[in-house]
């Protein structure tokens, strides 16, 4: 018995990742497993394991791309603007966004949920620059996140919130110093306000999510003109930056 125990043991073979049971499934159903993963870090870290999981982790079905150096924009899925990115996307969309240079976001509508993400291993690798004269670099009435990004403002603000649960994560938002310092705010949200939104784009429920976050400028990190408040505030300093945790929720 015991020789025969021994025998199996060294028939065994380490089983190869080509003989793993989910690489029998075929290229549709991985896919859509992978759909449901969180972009970042989970769907990224997917694409690091073989070059078919990287093929179908960055699979334009999955992603949109926007690459302002992009040389031929007839690939599927690639844009040389986020305005333009944000027009084709399809509710649940996420738009990965080139690291390098600074793209150029002025009032920009989302009314459809989406999700934003900086390409650089930091924040600060990604800018979104709102022009002098905007009211705002994204404007959201509908339920988005962000994600490793950089928006700096000049005058007015980042982020105009009008409806839906916005999640901010890991970002920076910056009003640069200006004389005028006082009439802009990194995020204003009218949520609740007066302002009319379609009934096609009304969500259940408004609310702002800032999680380690760097805010830095303007008159307050948060203008609310709406019926939401500022709720459970964390701050912690940093030698060179202060992050911020909170919620704006209604009471």
């Amino acid at each position: 018995m015991e020789e025969q125990g021994k025998q199996k043991k060294k028939n065994k073979k380490p089983l190869s990742s080509s003989f793993c049971p989910i690489n029998n499934l075929d290229d549709g159903c991985l896919m859509h497993i992978f759909s449901f993963l969180s972009p970042i870090p989970d769907r990224y870290n997917t694409a690091l394991v073989c070059h078919r999981w990287c093929y179908l982790a960055c699979h334009p079905r999955l992603w949109l791309r926007v690459e302002q150096s992009a040389k031929d924009l007839s690939e599927p899925g690639v844009f040389p603007s986020i305005e333009k990115a944000v027009s084709a996307a399809r509710p649940g969309d996420t738009i990965l966004i080139a690291a390098g240079g600074r793209h150029l976001a002025s009032n920009i509508q989302i009314n459809k949920p989406l999700c934003l993400i900086g390409g650089g291993e930091l924040p600060d690798e990604t800018t979104l620059l709102c022009s002098r004269g905007s009211d705002s670099a994204l404007e959201f009435i509908s339920t988005c996140k962000l994600a490793n990004l950089t928006v700096k403002a000049e005058l007015g603000c980042c982020l105009l919130h009008k409806s839906g649960r916005l999640t901010i994560d890991s970002c920076i938002l910056q009003c640069e110093a200006s004389p005028l310092d006082y009439l802009s705010c990194p995020i204003i949200s009218t949520a609740g306000g007066n302002e009319v939104v379609s009934s096609a784009v009304k969500t259940k429920g408004n609310r702002v999510s800032v999680s380690q976050t760097r805010i830095e400028g303007g008159a307050k990190a948060v203008l609310t003109s709406g019926d939401l408040t500022l709720q459970q505030v964390r701050v912690i300093y940093a030698r060179t930056s202060v992050y911020f945790w909170f919620d704006v929720d209604s009471q």
